[in-house]
């Protein structure tokens, strides 16, 4: 039995192959405009990774923001369901995700039994995503993996209060005309976005173990300054851009297993 999961990202597209319960392949390639190439990029290049051809694969779920935009899946599922089940199967013992990605973050709470208790989400507007620190970064002249670590020479952080990309832009001009130096800003950046995480985690009940998923995760600053807060080491054990893709693979491998086990019936 060989399933893959797709999840389509504003920012990139993932894929996973899965076989026998393991990962076999992975890819991550930035997002074309039109999400059914992003899809068709990405497992091409995943499938090639794994010696396969799309023939090959019994059963694929979609997932993400263009999750109905991929043209060779059987179905699809929401972002929330996928990065919980792949979570999950990596951390069995998770109870909270922070899924931080390019267009909006998301704070789950996960029951006993491995499902959705609760979640929380902002995708009304770039605050606290990874387009708000991409904005925040270029007009600081750094690019994205860049801002982590300069975060982390800050001796006195600035105090960014918007949360909208737009005002945050002009603040963080109005502080480089007072010559605030380069890290606090950095600093301060990732701060914003962890008081904005927090208040999130706050509102779904905040129990260990804390996982991330989400292009965001990456960023040290903000995985260290989070786990302060929270006094929790994050458990992250493999890409976390991947986890929403695993997830989708996952539920691959279940329905495929009930369509085989409905087709048995049948027969007899």
């Amino acid at each position: 039995m060989i399933v893959a999961g797709v999840d389509i990202g504003s920012l990139t597209g993932k894929a996973v192959i899965m076989a026998e319960g393991s990962i076999k392949s992975s890819g991550i390639v930035l997002s074309k405009p039109i999400p059914q190439e992003t899809a068709k990029l990405v497992m091409s290049e995943t499938l090639d990774k794994a010696n396969l051809k799309m023939e090959d694969i019994d059963y694929i779920v979609g997932t993400g923001y263009g999750r109905m935009k991929v043209p060779f899946a059987n179905t699809d599922v929401s972002e929330i369901s996928c990065h919980t089940k792949g979570a999950v199967w990596l951390v069995p013992t998770v109870r909270t995700i922070v899924d931080i990605g390019g267009q909006d973050c998301k704070a789950i709470s996960v029951n006993e039994k491995g499902d959705v208790r609760d979640f929380v989400m902002n995708d009304k507007c770039a605050a606290g995503t990874g387009r708000f620190l991409e904005v925040a970064a270029r007009v600081l002249g750094l690019t994205l993996d860049e801002l982590g670590p300069e975060a982390f020479k800050a001796t006195k952080p600035s105090a960014i209060s918007s949360q909208c990309c737009i005002f945050a832009e002009s603040e963080i001009i109005s502080y480089l005309a007072e010559n605030r130096s380069i890290p606090d800003l950095a600093a301060g950046l990732i701060r914003s976005v962890v008081v904005r995480i927090i208040s999130m985690v706050k509102k779904v009940g905040f129990k260990k173990d804390l996982t991330m998923t989400g292009g965001v995760a990456k960023n040290p600053a903000i995985v260290k300054f989070l786990e302060v807060e929270f006094g929790e080491i994050m458990r992250m054990p493999i890409d976390p851009q991947l986890v929403g893709a695993v997830g989708a693979a996952l539920f691959a491998g279940e329905r495929l297993l009930k369509e085989s086990n409905r087709i048995s019936e049948v027969i007899k």
